[in-house]
C-alpha cells in the first residue's frame, strides 16, 4: 500500500491529525509551567526595566507655588474705594438761575403743564460708588504700592489685611503717566514682600500673581512671561506680558518670580469681553520702585524731556536712509525751543544709541530717557546722511502736554501714484508750516504704504520738498524704497514708499 492510498483511510487520517495538533498545544503547556516555575522560584534573574522611549526632552515637575503664598501672601492687602459721582436728569443741571427747575420738554413743550412743580432741575447729592483692587506692603511701617486706577479720585480707601484688620489708607501720590500709586495706613511690623530684579527676568519663566479678582481675596494665579518691553497707552512704562489669569480686582497686586520675589505689579488686561483672555500685563518693579520713591519723598514724579516725536524704523524706512539693518528711533518731528532742537537734532535723524546703549527699538527711548532727572545730560549716536555722528542733549523736565507741530495747478508723481500741489500762503499760515506739498490724489504704491488724500508732504528722504520738481528728484535717486515725512493733522510720521 502506497502513502496516498494510506492518508485516504478514514482512521490513520484521524490518528495522524490528532498528533499534530497535540503538539503544539503541548508545548504551549510546557512554556507556561516553565514560567510559573521561575515566577515562584527564587530570584535567579533580575528582571530589567523597559528602557523609556528617546524624546529628547528633560521631564520636569510642575512647580509648586503653595510655600510662596504662605509665606507673602500676607504681605498682599485687598483695597477698597469709595467716590462719589454727581448725578442729575440727562447728566446735566436742567434748572436756571430765574425760573428755577425746567422740565426735560422745555417751557413750550404741550407736556409742560403736566411737569409743573417737579424739580427736575435739582442736581441730586452725589452718589457714592465703590471700587475694588488690590496692593502690597513694600514698608513694615504700613507703605503699600498699588496702581493709581484703583485710588485716583476716591474719598475714602480702606484697607484690609488677610487677618481681616481693617485700616482707612491715606493717599500719599499718584502717577497717571505709570499708574502707580503709594498708600500709607497707620500701623507697624506688617509683613512686607522682597523685591526683585524684573530686568533678570526671562521669557517662558513661571510667575505667580496674588490678588483679589471680583473681590475674591488672597487669590493665586499662575502662568508664564510671554514677552517683556511691551508699550501701551503711556509710552513711559516697558509692560511686562504674562499669560498668569488677571481679573478685575487684580489691579495693584504683586507679581512674583519663582525665587518669592516681586517682579512687577499687575495693571491691565487685554480683553474683547472685559474678563481674562490670556493677555495680561505687568509693569515692572523697577520702574514702579522709582516712581513709588519719588511718590513717597515728594508727591510727585518729574521726568526727563528730550524734546521729540519718533516712530519705528522699518525695513523700508532703513532702506531709504541707508541703515545696515532697521533699528533706532526716527526723529518724525521736533520740539520748537526744546532740548533736542538746541542740540540740533532733526527730523529724519535716526537715533542709534543713548549713553553708548543700543536702542533697538523705539518705544525703548522714551522709557529710558523718563528714567532720567530733567537737567541730565545725555550722549546720543544718531544716524544723518547715511552716516553716524555724536551729539549731547540736556534734558528738560516732562510737562502733560503734547508737543507737536500743527499741519494742512495739480501736479502727478507718476512712480509714487501721488497727485500733489503746493500749499497756498493761506494753508501754510493754518498749518503753521512753511512749504510742503498737499496730497489731492493716493494711488497705487502711495495709497499702499497708507498715505491719503489730504496729507502734507514735507520732505523726502530728510530733504524738504517745496514743488513737485523737488518730490520728482528725490524719486528718482531713490532706490526701492523713499522715505517721505507727512503731515496728518496734529501729527507728523515718516513712511516708506515703495518706488514704482
Amino acid at each position: 500500500m502506497n502513502v496516498p492510498n494510506l492518508f485516504r483511510k478514514p482512521l490513520v487520517a484521524a490518528i495522524i491529525g490528532a498528533s499534530l495538533i497535540g503538539v503544539p498545544i503541548g508545548t504551549l503547556y510546557m512554556a507556561g509551567a516553565a514560567h510559573a516555575l521561575g515566577a515562584s522560584a527564587p530570584a535567579a534573574v533580575t528582571a530589567q526595566p523597559a528602557p523609556a522611549p528617546a524624546t529628547g526632552y528633560t521631564t520636569v515637575t510642575l512647580p509648586d507655588f503653595s510655600s510662596m503664598v504662605q509665606k507673602y501672601g500676607p504681605a498682599v492687602v485687598n483695597i477698597q474705594v469709595v467716590s462719589k459721582v454727581p448725578t442729575s436728569f440727562n447728566g446735566q443741571d436742567q434748572g436756571d438761575e430765574d425760573n428755577g427747575p425746567q422740565n426735560p420738554f422745555g417751557p413750550n413743550s404741550p407736556f409742560a403743564p403736566f411737569f409743573r412743580g417737579i424739580p427736575f432741575g435739582q442736581t441730586p447729592s452725589p452718589q457714592p460708588v465703590h471700587g475694588e483692587g488690590s496692593g502690597f506692603i513694600i514698608q513694615p511701617d504700613g507703605v503699600i504700592m498699588t496702581n493709581a486706577h484703583v485710588v485716583s479720585g476716591a474719598s475714602e480707601v480702606t484697607v484690609r489685611l488677610t487677618d481681616r484688620r481693617e485700616y482707612t489708607a491715606k493717599v500719599i501720590g499718584v502717577d497717571p503717566k505709570s499708574d502707580i500709586a503709594i498708600i500709607k495706613i497707620n500701623a507697624k511690623d506688617l509683613p512686607t514682600v522682597k523685591i526683585g530684579d524684573s530686568r533678570a527676568l526671562k521669557v517662558g519663566e513661571w510667575v505667580l500673581a496674588i490678588g483679589a479678582p471680583f473681590g475674591f481675596e488672597n487669590s493665586a494665579t499662575a502662568g508664564i512671561v510671554s514677552a517683556k518691553g511691551r508699550t501701551l497707552d503711556s509710552g513711559y512704562v516697558p509692560f511686562i506680558q504674562t499669560d498668569v489669569p488677571i481679573n478685575p480686582g487684580n489691579s495693584g497686586g504683586p507679581l512674583f518670580n519663582m525665587r518669592g520675589e516681586v517682579v512687577g505689579i499687575n495693571s491691565q488686561i487685554y480683553s474683547r469681553s472685559g474678563g481674562y483672555m490670556g493677555v495680561s500685563f505687568s509693569i515692572p518693579i523697577d520702574v514702579a520702585m522709582q516712581v513709588g520713591q519719588q511718590l513717597e519723598n515728594t508727591g510727585h514724579v518729574t521726568r526727563g524731556k528730550l524734546g521729540v516725536v519718533i516712530q519705528n524704523v522699518t525695513q523700508g524706512l532703513a532702506d531709504s536712509f541707508g541703515l545696515p539693518q532697521p533699528e533706532g528711533a526716527l526723529v518724525s518731528s521736533v520740539e520748537k525751543g526744546g532740548p533736542a532742537a538746541g542740540a540740533g537734532i532733526e527730523p529724519g535723524d535716526v537715533i542709534l544709541k543713548l549713553n553708548g546703549e543700543l536702542i533697538k527699538d523705539s518705544t525703548e527711548l522714551p522709557v529710558r530717557i523718563a528714567t532720567l532727572s530733567p537737567g541730565t545730560t545725555v550722549d546720543l549716536e544718531i544716524w544723518r546722511n547715511h552716516q553716524a555722528r555724536n551729539l549731547s542733549v540736556k534734558l528738560a523736565a516732562m510737562e502733560d502736554k503734547r508737543t507737536a507741530a500743527n499741519a494742512s495747478p495739480q501736479t502727478d508723481s507718476g512712480k509714487l501714484g501721488l497727485a500733489v500741489r503746493p500749499l497756498t500762503e493761506q494753508e501754510q499760515r493754518q498749518g503753521s508750516i512753511k512749504g510742503g506739498l498737499l496730497v489731492e490724489r493716493s494711488s497705487g504704491p502711495a495709497a499702499e504704504a497708507g498715505i491719503q488724500s489730504g496729507d502734507v508732504v514735507l520732505a523726502a528722504n530728510g530733504a524738504p520738498v517745496n514743488s513737485a520738481e523737488d518730490l520728482r528728484g528725490a524719486v528718482e535717486k531713490s532706490k526701492g524704497h523713499i522715505a517721505l515725512l507727512i503731515q496728518r493733522g496734529d501729527t507728523r510720521l515718516f513712511v516708506p514708499v515703495r518706488v514704482g
